[in-house]
């Protein structure tokens, strides 16, 4: 088992398509499961692959890490001779989780997914974030630990305005007014219009 899954390490470092390799894991079925059009960008297989499963339509950027277990164990272990004494067992034990992901989600570059939790589906999450516990479904997530600070039809949809109609604030809002969205939402596209003309001037994205 050892060797086999040296060999699929190996493979990812080979194999430069994202999709490639994705489907390469699917196929030989190193994760719990590997849902339709997904792509794992990291080529690190994490420890127990087996405990995560991914849903449909899954996109992870690069440098994503699945965290399975925990060795805080062999540290607590060697404080003193006496928590041998004071222990069920006589020692601390590793600690092993399963990870699960929804359909519809996108994570970010750098983040954490620690174990134990589950990420829902249409959800976004920022780069760098920490997951440490389970995430709703239809909303975007960031920071460490990752908190919601926004929806997913929000950020959709602010996506999708900055497509139609990206110079022209009265088709912005008369879009807006016609999918009839919350007052907070609209206000929140109106005062990112000063955004969207800054990251056209500095040639950046702003989430909101």
């Amino acid at each position: 088992m050892r060797l086999r899954m040296l060999w699929y390490q190996f493979r990812m470092l080979t194999i430069r398509d994202g999709v490639k390799r994705t489907a390469y894991l699917k196929k030989r079925n190193v994760y719990a499961g590997i849902g339709e059009n997904v792509m794992i960008q990291s080529r690190k297989i994490p420890l127990y692959p087996e405990l995560i499963r991914i849903g449909n339509n899954v996109r992870m950027a690069f440098n994503v890490l699945f965290v399975t277990h925990d060795v805080v164990h062999n540290m607590l272990n060697r404080i003193s001779p006496k928590t041998e004494k004071i222990l069920v067992g006589g020692v601390f034990h590793e600690k092993v989780g399963c990870i699960e992901i929804g359909n519809n989600v996108f994570i970010g570059t750098g983040s954490i997914i620690l174990y134990d939790t589950k990420i829902g589906s249409n959800v976004i999450v920022a780069a760098g974030s920490i997951i440490t516990k389970d995430v709703p479904d239809n909303v975007v997530v960031a920071g460490i630990p990752a908190k919601v600070i926004g929806t997913f039809d929000t950020f959709s949809h602010i996506n999708l305005v900055r497509l139609v109609a990206p110079n022209n604030l009265i088709y912005r809002v008369a879009y807006l007014t016609i999918r009839n969205l919350p007052f907070v939402h609209l206000l929140t596209f109106l005062l990112s219009f000063h955004f969207v003309t800054l990251q056209r001037a500095v040639g950046c994205s702003i989430l909101f």
